[in-house]
């Protein structure tokens, strides 16, 4: 069988889930690390684990209301964020630098961001009237390993740290 060319029309193939033996069940992710981590001290082909998370949950943190004035100051401090870019861009690129126009570029940029973070709260002000952070959280999360070093694992994992 040939591989493909990268210009043929087929898809590629799905990722699918590892398989292999149950090392251990852990309520959270940095439990799963510390044990994959132990492993790795131990001088353990890690590439062989997984870590699989299970029951997914997205967790929206509400962290404070929007007004016209949070809309502001974060559309004029993204908008500062691209001045800087573009103003340094032209102070690298001129034939004579001025800094002045640097700043001009920022203080520009700043003003059309504020311009459009308040138009566009305007707009989808009836939908969403806060801020929120997501995030997407696992209920336990196992590691998995092949079953022919499965034994070799649990020995390293009974193992006193060092």
């Amino acid at each position: 069988m040939s591989n493909p060319e990268p210009s043929s029309r087929r898809s590629p193939a799905l990722p699918a889930v590892p398989k292999g033996d149950v090392l251990g069940t852990y309520d959270t992710y940095p439990e799963a690390q510390h044990v994959v981590d132990k492993l790795a001290k131990a001088d353990f082909d890690v590439r062989q684990l997984s870590i699989i998370g299970s029951d997914l949950k997205t967790i929206e943190r509400v962290t404070g209301k929007l007004t016209y004035g949070r809309s502001a100051l974060a559309g004029a401090a993204t908008g500062a964020w691209l001045g800087l870019f573009a103003g340094s861009l032209l102070f690298l690129f001129t034939a004579s630098p001025n800094i002045t126009y640097a700043f001009a570029v920022i203080l520009l940029g700043a003003a059309f961001g504020m311009l459009f973070g308040v138009v566009s709260y305007a707009i989808n002000r009836r939908r969403q009237d806060y801020t929120s952070t997501h995030q997407v959280v696992a209920s336990s999360y196992q590691v998995l390993a092949p079953s022919n070093v499965i034994v070799r694992a649990q020995e390293l994992l009974q193992r006193p740290e060092e």
